[in-house]
C-alpha cells in the first residue's frame, strides 16, 4: 500500500469516533507494523492534522475538528461526473464498473448541495451496448490487462484495406481520440512503434512472454515518437 493511501485511511478510520483507536488495531487493518503507525500518525500531527493521543493509549481526532474527506468545487465535481460517464460509455467494462463505484464513493461523502449538483449534471454520454459494442469493450479490457501485466501479445490484425497480418507486439498504452481507440505498441514485425485500432484486431492472445523494459521501445520513447509526428496505423 502506498504511504499516501495509508495516511488517508488512518484519517478515515479516526473520523467520527468517540473513543480512541489503538495503534495495534490500525496496524492490523493496514497490514503494517505498529511502529509504522506511530510514525505515520506523528507525521500527520506535524502536518497539522488534529489527532490527539499517544502510543499505548490510542488516537482520536480533536473534538469539533473533523476533516472533510474530500473537498471539491461544483465545477470539479461536474468534471468527475462527466468523466465517469464517458468512461462508462467508451471504455472497457472493467474500467466502466470501477468508474461507477468510484463515483458512488465520492458522492457518499459529499455535502447535500454538491450531491444534488452531481445528480443534475447536464452533460451525458449514453451507454449503448449491442453485441458488437460488448465485444469491443471486452477487447479494450484485454488490451488494458496486457498493458498492466506487460504481456507480449499475438495479434491477427486487419489493415484499412482488410488485409490480415500476424503481429507480435509489446503493448504500451491505450488512447481514445474522441471517436476511436488506438493501442500504442512496439511492433516486432515492423521493428518500430505502431498504433493499432482495436476494432481491426481479429484475434488477440498473450504469448506468455513478459515484456522486458528496454529504453528505446518503452512508453517514454513511444510518447516522444508520437510527439514527433509518428502516427502510422498498423
Amino acid at each position: 500500500m502506498r504511504r499516501a493511501d495509508r495516511l488517508f485511511l488512518i484519517i478515515h478510520a479516526l473520523r467520527g469516533r468517540r473513543t480512541a483507536l489503538q495503534a495495534r488495531q490500525l496496524a492490523q487493518t493496514l497490514g503494517v507494523s505498529q511502529r509504522t503507525v506511530y510514525r505515520d500518525v506523528s507525521d500527520l500531527q506535524l502536518s497539522g492534522v488534529p489527532i490527539e493521543g499517544e502510543a499505548g493509549v490510542g488516537y482520536v481526532l480533536r473534538k469539533g475538528s473533523d476533516i472533510p474527506p474530500l473537498m471539491f468545487t461544483a465545477a470539479e465535481l461536474e468534471a468527475l461526473v462527466v468523466g465517469t460517464r464517458f468512461v462508462r460509455a467508451f471504455a472497457g467494462a472493467r474500467l466502466a464498473d470501477s468508474a461507477k463505484t468510484a463515483l458512488l464513493k465520492i458522492e457518499a461523502v459529499l455535502p447535500p448541495e454538491l450531491r444534488e449538483r452531481a445528480a443534475h449534471t447536464r452533460i451525458f454520454a449514453p451507454v449503448w451496448r449491442d453485441q458488437h459494442q460488448s465485444d469491443f469493450a471486452t477487447m479494450i479490457d484485454r488490451l488494458h490487462a496486457a498493458i498492466v501485466a506487460n504481456q507480449v501479445l499475438q495479434l491477427d490484425y486487419r489493415d484499412e484495406s482488410g488485409r490480415v497480418s500476424a503481429r507480435e507486439v509489446e503493448p504500451l498504452c491505450l488512447s481514445f481520440w474522441g471517436g476511436a481507440w488506438t493501442l500504442g505498441a512496439w511492433c516486432r514485425l515492423r521493428k518500430d512503434f505502431r498504433n493499432f485500432r482495436p476494432d481491426r484486431i481479429h484475434t488477440c492472445e498473450p504469448t506468455g512472454e513478459v515484456c522486458a523494459e528496454v529504453a528505446e521501445r518503452n512508453l517514454a520513447s513511444y510518447l516522444r515518437a508520437v510527439g514527433g509526428g509518428m502516427m502510422d496505423i498498423g
